[in-house]
């Protein structure tokens, strides 16, 4: 039996890998939407979705998510799981432009909300992030954990997608499973994500930039495992509202992350050091048992193994430019 399955933001790192994974089988049929919003190129974008146009089971719509009218209109009828991850990207960009991360991030999830209810759509997957928890010293973060003080707006339009959720699922009955992603990398990763920019300046030669003293730390989770969890939650049936981490359970400092960049690439960093960054939070540590229990996730790919994958990738794309 067919799936139709709709991708927003599916022409970004996340939704491209997930969808790459999903055509690989052929009961699923893909809707994506994207905007190619110039956060950063376009063209990485188109890049990363070129593989699937020629696929019959793949339909791309070039649509922004706070146009209710044009999303209305364009997206088919019969749409079995919404994997919403479209979303204007960025802690510290947000602390610039806080209203435009207000309209996308919040209004345009209520927006695809509002398709679910009119679609009569029962599964509703949404990319949230590890932001939400704050400066929250009681790690690892668990979701059970109600003190949540997002200092960003755009942790805070995560934390608003999370609650309108929670509000159409016990008014319209839509399974609604809230995903809070830690720190993902690998191929496809965003240009302006810390482990892309760290290896295109040490192949450049160039200084990576050092906030603080590096001793604030991540948990960096590889795409594919992400998207390994992401499909479980299209899958998953026991209860109507959910919130789940999927983390790598596994914590690593900035001095440590640099070190294995060098590791891995055999060159050695020149480090540029610049003061903290506002809205930053020092650590990131993500309690998984939840998604263990109801999602059978378990992320099988150690930092190094995550980092020489997306080596390997970069440097197929330079020497392609």
């Amino acid at each position: 039996m067919k799936k139709h399955i709709l991708v927003t933001g599916g022409a970004g790192f996340i939704g491209s890998n997930l969808i790459a994974k999903l055509l690989k089988d052929e009961n699923n049929i893909i809707t994506c939407i994207d905007n190619f919003d110039p956060f950063y190129s376009p063209e990485v974008k188109q890049k990363n979705i070129a593989p699937f146009l020629a696929n019959s089971s793949f339909k791309f719509i070039k649509e922004d998510i706070r146009n209710f009218g044009a999303l209305k209109k364009n997206i088919p009828e019969n749409i079995d799981v919404i994997v919403h991850l479209a979303a204007k990207a960025g802690v510290r960009p947000s602390i610039e432009n806080p209203l435009e991360y207000q309209e996308v991030n919040v209004i345009g999830t209520q927006n695809m909300l509002e398709i679910a209810r009119k679609r009569n759509v029962k599964q509703f997957v949404f990319g949230s992030s590890s932001s939400v928890y704050g400066e929250n010293p009681d790690v690892p973060w668990n979701e059970n954990n109600k003190d949540l003080l997002p200092i960003s707006p755009y942790a805070s339009s995560k934390l608003a997608g999370e609650m309108i959720g929670h509000v159409y699922s016990h008014l319209y009955g839509i399974r609604f499973i809230a995903l809070r992603f830690f720190t993902v990398y690998g191929p496809g990763q965003r240009p302006d994500l810390a482990i892309h920019k760290f290896f295109k300046a040490i192949l450049s030669e160039e200084p990576i930039t050092m906030y603080g003293e590096g001793d604030t730390s991540r948990d960096y989770t590889f795409v594919d495992d992400i998207t390994t969890g992401i499909i479980a939650a299209m899958n998953y049936k026991n209860t109507f509202f959910e919130i789940i981490n999927l983390g790598n359970n596994f914590p690593v400092s900035l001095k440590e992350l640099i070190s294995f960049v060098e590791k891995v690439s055999g060159k050695k960093a020149l480090i540029k050091k610049m003061p903290l960054q506002p809205g930053d939070v020092s650590k990131t540590f993500a309690d998984i048992s939840k998604a263990r229990i109801l999602l059978a996730y378990a992320p099988e790919t150690s930092l190094e193994t995550g980092l020489k994958k997306f080596y390997e990738w970069m440097k197929i794309c330079l020497k392609n430019d």
